[in-house]
């Protein structure tokens, strides 16, 4: 059985350690904060002391061993194990609340009393500028907006798929509730025609069938679908070719429950033979859980 690895980073504040339980609860071997340095070596130890599977998150405390980091999972991958690399991130307002709420110091803050905001968003801005490398070679999950279970969720959905074949992640979300910050490409919806101000559909979601009746119906939704299906194949096989393993596409209405839902019900649907895809739908999960 091949080894399986899933390296959590990302900001401090932005739920690794939510993500760690949830892949201890999934029968990984858990290790929090562990030197770059370790990775190799732990992998290499016995398989059963730990079994195949193992999870570890890494952060900004140990900034001389980040470097090594893609070359240790290359050399993982080389050696047949699946590796899976997940980056949590979140709004820089979102981490100086929860730093602010919890009463925690950022781990890289030189400040010895509770000190300035202005000093926690400056400390903020260098830990994500120092991790940006590993954020751009991970899938990104953006934390900002999410419940503890909604996190659990996606981080068990992202660790089922499949290794070797890249992954679209479709995410509908409401732009009232802020852009998500891990989406690579981003359609805005909001001028389609609205189930919203129908009384009947209000309370009703873009995966209810009247609703979807409403929307097919409307040749500009039509239109706005063949334009992204049409703008997604043009690019996908040379992202795949680019060697991307997730790409995560934001669809955006209003609230999140009507037209951005059903657009990301039917892109998945169109786009599940050709592609492993996932589907999220930011403001309905939240609500779910």
């Amino acid at each position: 059985m091949a080894l399986e690895v899933v390296l959590i980073t990302g900001m401090s504040g932005s739920g690794k350690s939510v993500a760690l339980h949830a892949l201890e609860d999934a029968g990984y071997y858990c290790v929090d904060n562990l030197p770059p340095e370790l990775l190799g070596p732990l992998t290499q130890l016995e398989p059963g002391r730990y079994g195949h599977k193992v999870a570890v998150a890494m952060d900004a405390r140990s900034p001389k061993g980040l470097p090594l980091l893609p070359e240790q999972l290359t050399a993982l991958k080389a050696r047949g194990a699946v590796v899976h690399s997940i980056f949590l991130d979140a709004s820089t307002g979102t981490l100086v609340r929860r730093f602010s709420e919890t009463r925690r110091r950022h781990p890289l803050s030189r400040q010895d009393t509770d000190g300035a905001r202005l000093a926690l968003v400056q400390t903020i801005e260098d830990e994500r500028e120092l991790l940006a490398p590993l954020r751009e070679s991970a899938h990104v999950i953006d934390t900002s907006n999410l419940r503890s279970a909604q996190l659990q969720s996606y981080v068990k959905s992202l660790i089922s798929v499949p290794p070797g074949q890249m992954t679209l992640v479709f995410q509908s979300f409401g732009f009232k509730h802020g852009l998500p910050v891990d989406a690579d490409y981003v359609f805005d919806v909001r001028m389609l025609p609205n189930p919203y101000y129908e009384q009947e559909l209000r309370p009703l979601t873009g995966m209810d069938q009247p609703v979807m009746d409403y929307l097919r119906q409307s040749p500009d939704v039509q239109r706005m679908q063949a334009h992204i299906i049409q703008f997604l194949d043009h690019w996908l096989d040379m992202l795949n070719q680019n060697h991307r393993s997730y790409v995560t596409v934001a669809i955006g209405c209003t609230g999140g429950q009507h037209r951005s839902v059903y657009l990301v019900e039917q892109l998945a649907n169109h786009y599940l033979g050709q592609w492993t895809t996932l589907r999220r739908h930011r403001e309905m999960d939240q609500r779910r859980h």
